[in-house]
């Protein structure tokens, strides 16, 4: 290969990958919710089983949220059964970040869930992060008094789960009706719904049926 032809090469290399871009923080306003949960304190969530969380003490984060054990919790209609919403805080568009960490052993549907747009049971919104996209996993769902139904215009393959901390973006617009989860990489949205169907609701973390670690979640007005 000529010097050329090498340096002709190497230019789409580098167009063909660019470097990561960082979040977006210019559509962030009013922070409206902070914890990292060295207080230890859970006074401001309310799980459908409270026996299946607890403040732990991670090697890495310090003082963690952690979902450690099955929820005994039967919804009425199919859709998760670990959920821990906040209590005081009810919000339309929103973005949120967080760390999170699965702990469960791996398997097809190993997940976390985001809640959000949350008016009771059985009529809220939630993201699955799974392990193997299908029609019941690794998308944005709606549950409206029936059993949970995918809402996603495009979603990745699946999450690729390990055992480390990940970093994870939540962006809602009411007005829109745009749902954007971004995966560690905050430049390129892993999954994307559009749907109008709740407006403000109350927002919460968890998992369909699996085990977890939240740390550090942050809750700002979308501007």
């Amino acid at each position: 290969m000529t010097r050329s032809m090498l340096l002709l090469a190497l230019s789409f290399t580098v167009i063909a990958c660019p470097p990561l871009r960082a979040a977006d923080t210019s559509i962030m306003g009013k922070l409206r919710f902070a914890a990292d949960f060295e207080d230890g304190g859970l006074e401001r969530w309310r799980a459908t089983d409270a026996a299946a969380w607890r403040i732990e003490d991670d090697p890495v984060r310090g003082k963690v949220l952690a979902l450690f054990g099955e929820s005994k919790y039967e919804p009425d209609v199919r859709s998760p059964f670990n959920i821990n919403l906040l209590k005081d805080l009810e919000i339309g568009s929103f973005v949120m970040e967080l760390k999170i960490r699965s702990t469960i052993e791996d398997y097809y549907h190993r997940d976390i869930c985001l809640f959000f747009g949350y008016q009771d049971p059985s009529h809220f919104y939630y993201v699955h992060l799974g392990k193997t996209a299908d029609p019941h996993a690794n998308s944005v769902f709606i549950v409206d008094g029936a059993p949970r139904l995918s809402i996603a215009s495009n979603r990745s393959d699946g999450t690729d789960w390990d055992d480390e901390w990940h970093h994870v973006r939540l962006v809602r617009d009411v007005e829109e009706g745009t749902v954007e989860v971004y995966f560690d990489d905050m430049s390129t949205p892993v999954m994307s719904a559009t749907n109008d169907r709740f407006g403000s609701g109350k927002i919460g973390v968890g998992s369909f049926d699996d085990t977890g670690l939240f740390d550090d979640i942050k809750i700002w007005d979308k501007k």
